[in-house]
């Protein structure tokens, strides 16, 4: 039974901003600490100075040979069931660094020369360079690591959505960045059949992670090596071709060096340059997010029910009586609809020492489409707000106002007005306009019809399929992320 299922939340896995796992069984999935460094929130950086100031306490403990420190560090890495993430057969059990890796792990960092000269920097650097650390073993790292911005996050989506919290339970071992050491204490948490439960966001997981070994060896190590082998006259993988060039086959390489975890590693500590380079490249590109389809196949969940999402938003009646249903029927459709550019909704935020209320907060994850552009273009985006107004008289001036008074610098300057419907919507466009270009932050209104369109733009680039027959001019397939009703408002508001 899933978190969803178990709770009555009414939601599946498409409207929902965390990986919605069965409460016995794990998901094949995985943290990846790698994803988690290009967030740039509050909490994505929280959670990589957790990351950062961990690993770094491990490194100098260990190249101090302080068994003491290193024994202390790592021996409060338990067995992560409460995310329920991972390939345990049957109910979860676990596997973290366990007993072993919690009296090996040390040992084997210290023997390593890659631990040594600087090869192995961050966490997710030992799945290349310690035997029997993989993806699960640095996912569930990364759950111990992150465990205090795991419990803050499933409180928040525990508000949004009335998952209740049992107080007085053991938080386990929580590392606090300041101080660089664990701590305890007593947290309100979900307790489903008695069992705590941490929610993770969807947009850290992966089935495999960012820094992957068979991406790192097939395009990298094993390019270096040939170059190498067709460039020395001596070798014997060379192969002339009739063209005269010297070539050496990929199998040849495999044949002689090897593919595996050792054969990799012996290479690169000879080569070092080549990892340094493959980190390098990697870190500068941002890991692609499990979309909706990846999710449903590895959770087993069916994808968002667009028109539905849709129809329950259309069909709420309108008054103040339905206000609550129409702004979650509103934020369970917005957030299908964009994710993964905008993730971790908060409900009723509270701002300005709590004197005034967002209806939905998002945070702006997005590296490419429509609310990438807004940052590209220097509007301040990182939160975008959505007000939900289910009048059944005209929005006016006063609630565009209340939402360009939640605007600001620092938290953003874009926003969405939902509402039901418009008396003149030209009108009403036309005071966003004047709103944008009084400097006062930008609006875009969106009454039933719009969202419609937003919800009928998905789906036309969902079953995009080129054309059976070419055309003269090539066809640029539609972007998921594009939205564009949201860029015709954006130019409606500048031009």
């Amino acid at each position: 039974m899933r978190v969803s299922e178990f709770y009555g939340l009414n939601r599946n896995q498409g409207t929902l901003d965390f990986v919605d796992v069965d409460i016995v069984k794990d998901v094949p999935v995985y943290i990846d600490p790698s994803t988690i460094r290009h967030l740039t929130d509050d909490w994505g950086k929280e959670c990589v100075r957790m990351l950062t100031t961990f690993f770094d306490s491990v490194l100098d403990a260990v190249r101090q040979h302080d068994k003491p420190r290193a024994d202390y560090l790592l021996g409060n890495l338990g067995e992560p069931n409460e995310t329920h993430l991972g390939i345990s057969k049957g109910a979860s059990a676990g596997r973290g660094f366990g007993k072993w890796m919690r009296e090996e792990f040390a040992s084997k960092l210290a023997q390593s020369q890659a631990a040594r000269t600087g090869l192995i920097e961050d966490l997710e650097d030992t799945a290349f360079f310690i035997d029997k650390v993989g993806k699960d073993i640095i996912s569930d790292v990364t759950t111990n690591i992150i465990r205090g911005p795991l419990i803050a996050y499933t409180h928040q989506m525990a508000l949004a959505l009335g998952i209740p919290l049992v107080e007085g339970v053991d938080s386990g071992p929580v590392w606090n960045p300041q101080k660089l050491e664990w701590e305890n204490g007593l947290i309100d948490l979900p307790l489903p059949n008695g069992r705590k439960l941490l929610l993770v966001p969807k947009v850290i997981v992966r089935r495999d992670l960012h820094l992957s070994q068979s991406d790192y060896y097939s395009n990298h190590l094993v390019p270096t090596l040939q170059a190498e082998e067709e460039a020395d006259p001596r070798s014997k993988l060379v192969r002339v071709l009739k063209s005269g060039q010297r070539k050496v086959y990929k199998k040849e390489i495999e044949g002689k060096y090897g593919r595996g975890k050792p054969d990799v590693r012996r290479e690169t500590l000879v080569r070092p340059s080549v990892y340094r380079n493959f980190k390098e490249i990697k870190n500068k590109v941002a890991p692609d997010v499990m979309s909706h389809a990846d999710l449903s196949a590895a959770n087993g969940t069916p994808p968002p029910d667009y028109d539905a999402l849709l129809q329950a938003v259309l069909e709420t009646p309108v008054g103040n009586a339905e206000a609550n249903s129409y702004h979650a029927r509103v934020e369970a459709l917005l957030t299908a609809l964009f994710y993964p550019s905008l993730i971790m909704p908060e409900m009723e935020h509270e701002i300005h020492q709590g004197r005034k209320r967002i209806d939905i907060t998002y945070t702006n994850n997005a590296k490419d489409g429509f609310f990438d552009f807004l940052i590209r273009h220097k509007i301040p985006a990182q939160y975008i707000f959505v007000e939900c107004k289910n009048y059944g008289r005209e929005v006016k001036n006063p609630e565009l106002d209340q939402l360009s008074s939640r605007f600001s610098p620092l938290r953003g300057k874009f926003g969405i007005l939902a509402c039901r419907s418009f008396k003149n919507k030209d009108r009403f466009l036309a005071r966003c306009r004047d709103t944008a270009l009084d400097r006062r932050g930008f609006v875009a209104a969106l009454d039933d019809d719009d969202m419609s369109q937003l919800v009928e733009d998905v789906k036309v680039a969902i079953n995009w399929s080129p054309p059976a027959t070419p055309p003269k001019q090539p066809e640029i397939p539609p972007r998921l992320d594009d939205y564009p009703l949201l860029r015709d408002r954006y130019k409606l508001l500048v031009s």
